[in-house]
């Protein structure tokens, strides 16, 4: 039980940054974009590809981000300078995304099990220092389980995902990042203002692919394969990760949407691995967890809301009946 959380939790918190990434298209920018579903794979592709042929980890796990946003850009010509609709271009974009990710393969499926991963050498820089030995025998001197040998993988990506978050908050709060979510509230107003939108949506578009595909390549370097199909119904993922953060957590502040985002992502992995602990649900109905937690997660605060109202409207009446002093 323990092991199949921690699970959950290291590969939420890689799922997050692409959360953060849905984040900008859907709630920013107000783009519904598919482009991610493929983007996902190519970011997961390119970097499979790169360790294979002897790229360095770190710097595979950058292309694979900047695929993302090239993949994203383009998204975004499509549907500011060819004038298509932004959920076609986002249709098209990964449509073709799945053509190329198999050129970029050359076969539906990469096993990177043989190859040095980013975590396969995080794992062994943790354990050259000595920090994995001593916590498991400080854990064992207390008598507590013993953590899963990846767990220094978790806290690394629990730093990367962070400091991801920091600079997403900081750029929404400078010029361009303002720029960006004034498009998602009134474009119109904005062109009037005379600022260049086709730029910022197409900027915006590809920073977003660009987190996607970086947890795409994450994500692919965890699991030891990449494959053409692995990014099948993501949009879901990512949306469903930003519902529950929401729901739970509140967007007052972009910092706090932000953060809600990023827990979201870890809750809605725990909770499709405890259904899936479940005797009668199997791995084939993932598909049906997530659709369930997404109307739970929009519908449960409107269920809430509505009560919340419909008390509200009886105390008043009560106070009206009463003078508002208590008594009749």
């Amino acid at each position: 039980m323990f092991i199949s959380l921690f699970g959950a939790v290291e590969s939420g918190i890689i799922y997050a940054i692409m959360a953060l990434g849905v984040y900008l298209t859907f709630r920013v920018l107000d783009f519904p974009d598919l482009t991610v579903e493929g983007s996902f794979v190519t970011g997961a592709a390119v970097a499979a590809f790169s360790i294979i042929n002897g790229i360095p980890p770190i710097i595979a796990t950058l292309l694979a981000a900047v695929a993302g946003f090239i993949a994203g850009c383009i998204t975004g010509v499509l549907h500011t300078k060819g004038k298509i609709n932004s959920l076609l271009a986002g249709i098209l974009m990964m449509t073709a995304l799945y053509s190329i990710n198999l050129r970029i393969m050359g076969q539906p499926t990469l096993s990177l099990l043989n190859e040095t991963t980013l975590f396969g050498q995080l794992e062994e820089m943790w354990k050259s220092i000595g920090l994995d030995s001593m916590l498991n025998g400080i854990l064992s001197a207390l008598g507590l389980e013993q953590l899963p040998s990846t767990w220094a993988v978790l806290i690394i990506m629990v730093f990367i995902t962070f400091a991801i978050k920091i600079l997403t908050d900081y750029y929404l709060k400078t010029e361009v990042g303002l720029a960006l979510r004034a498009i998602g509230d009134n474009k119109k107003m904005i062109r009037s203002l005379s600022a260049n939108t086709d730029s910022l949506i197409i900027v915006g578009v590809g920073f977003s692919n660009a987190l996607v595909a970086l947890a795409g390549g994450l994500i692919a370097q965890l699991g030891g394969f990449s494959d053409v199909n692995m990014g099948l119904g993501l949009i879901v993922i990512g949306l469903a990760s930003i519902i529950i953060g929401e729901a739970l957590f509140g967007t007052k502040t972009v910092v706090r949407a932000t953060l809600a985002v990023i827990l979201g992502a870890v809750i809605y992995r725990i909770i499709v691995t405890l259904a899936l602990r479940v005797d009668f649900l199997e791995t084939g109905d993932m598909k049906l967890i997530t659709a369930v937690i997404v109307v739970a997660a929009l519908v449960t605060p409107k269920i809430i809301q509505s009560r919340r109202e419909k008390r509200r409207r009886i105390w008043k009446r009560q106070q009206l009946r009463t003078g508002g002093d208590g008594h009749a």
